[in-house]
């Protein structure tokens, strides 16, 4: 296999060294938001609006904060926490949970529009090493001997073919990332709106909640 990629790479000539730099920069992309979509900014949004939301209701402002800090720096965690805070300082709720969530959606999405761009620069980059490695084969036919003149062509449709191949194979990559994390990146931002909204419903019934327990 390793060997099969080594052949590779060396039929496909110079320019594959450019695509490689072009897929290294696409893969530390994809796996960096995969790293932070999935572990680092995700949170369990069930369980921890739930005890949230029966602090808020019950009057425990202090303990839902607590609760809330404990969270880490997830987005979500974020958002409850300004909710949270806005209310104690007498703030308004709703206007201090709006601009936590724009102010938590680009840490969820950022980075992930780049990949659509790194498609069509992989494939531009594919399509520039099969025009050189044509070009650089059909120069060379007009001094070679006529037993060469099939050798070469060969190896130059091999280099012009593996480059296209190459940046084919990078754009279709990022553009299936592009879509899964996408997708992730918007099912994680409506969730932190529900979240929001539900934040404001329990504060503003929290009053409500008190009178009745006294």
């Amino acid at each position: 296999m390793i060997q099969h990629l080594a052949d590779f790479f060396r039929e496909g000539g110079p320019f594959m060294f450019v695509n490689l730099v072009a897929s290294a920069v696409a893969v530390a992309i994809i796996v960096e938001r995969l790293i932070a979509l999935g572990f680092k900014l995700n949170l369990d949004a069930g369980p921890f609006l739930r005890k949230v939301v029966e602090d808020v209701r019950a009057g425990r402002i202090a303990a839902a904060e607590k609760y809330a800090a404990s969270a880490g720096s997830a987005p979500l965690a974020r958002v409850v926490r300004a909710g949270l805070a806005a209310h104690q300082r007498g703030e308004d709720v709703g206007g201090a949970l709006e601009e936590a969530v724009l102010d938590a959606t680009p840490l969820v999405s950022k980075r992930i529009s780049s990949l659509w761009s790194l498609a069509n620069i992989a494939t531009l980059l594919g399509l520039i090493g099969t025009i050189t490695g044509l070009i650089g084969t059909f120069k060379s036919l007009g001094a070679a001997s006529p037993e060469m003149k099939q050798l070469m062509l060969s190896r130059g449709i091999s280099e012009a073919m593996n480059n296209t191949a190459f940046g084919l194979g990078i754009a279709v990559t990022c553009i299936v990332a592009h879509l899964m994390l996408t997708s992730k990146s918007k099912a994680m931002v409506e969730e932190i709106e529900s979240a929001a909204l539900k934040l404001e419903n329990a504060v503003a019934a929290a009053p409500v909640a008190q009178s009745r327990s006294a």
